[in-house]
């Protein structure tokens, strides 16, 4: 009874999957492909890996030969140049008068004080020219007095002003007791004098015109 009943259940089923038809397989040919969507963000996203990995190569090219990337050097600061004061020509006949240097201005009591003066070649020294123009021989109403100042400091020791006569081999040697300040210089003969200073381990030199007197 059993196996018969087992029979008969065998029997229905295959009859009702019997009439079940098998799924149609798609024609590949003529069926139309599903269209893959790109992102309008695509051309973004490769320009920006492109950006990436060009500043990762120009890192490691930065990077060759040494453990870490140097800093870039500052730029020096500007070099600040203090102001000269204009030269005048040599042995000029006429000395304007101008202001005075800062640290000749000793003993003035004008806040900026105007004189005629000559300054050493170095700038150590200048001659403030009481008596200008200098003459040689000297004026019976005006003296050729010419005060001297030092820009670097002195020790005392005396002032020694050799002169020579442009053209000429006359030498003369005159000597400032205590070392630069007043004193009255008078030279043999007029022209151009070349001066060498020497005072307290210094050395400078000028030019003076003495002008002739008639």
């Amino acid at each position: 009874m059993t196996e018969d009943l087992q029979e008969r259940v065998r029997n229905a089923f295959q009859a009702r999957t019997a009439v079940v038809p098998d799924p149609e397989q798609p024609d590949w040919a003529t069926t139309p492909r599903r269209r893959v969507r790109r992102s309008r963000f695509a051309p973004l996203m490769a320009a920006t890996a492109v950006l990436v990995v060009a500043a990762g190569v120009a890192l490691i090219s930065l990077g060759v030969g040494s453990d870490e990337i140097r800093p870039a050097s500052p730029r020096p600061a500007p070099v600040t140049v203090p102001p000269t004061v204009p030269p005048i020509a040599p042995c000029a006949p006429d000395v304007p008068s101008r202001v005075l240097p800062q640290w000749a201005r000793r003993g003035f009591t004008e806040a900026e004080p105007r004189m005629p003066y000559v300054l050493g070649t170095r700038g150590d020294i200048a001659a403030i020219l009481f008596g200008n123009p200098l003459a040689a021989p000297p004026r019976p109403d005006l003296s050729n007095k010419i005060l001297w100042v030092s820009r670097v400091p002195t020790d005392g020791s005396p002032l020694v002003v050799e002169a020579r006569l442009a053209g000429s081999r006359t030498v003369v040697s005159r000597t400032v007791a205590g070392g630069p300040g007043p004193s009255i210089i008078d030279l043999p003969d007029s022209g151009c004098w070349h001066l060498t200073l020497t005072w307290s381990g210094r050395t400078d030199t000028m030019d003076l015109r003495y002008s002739r007197q008639n």
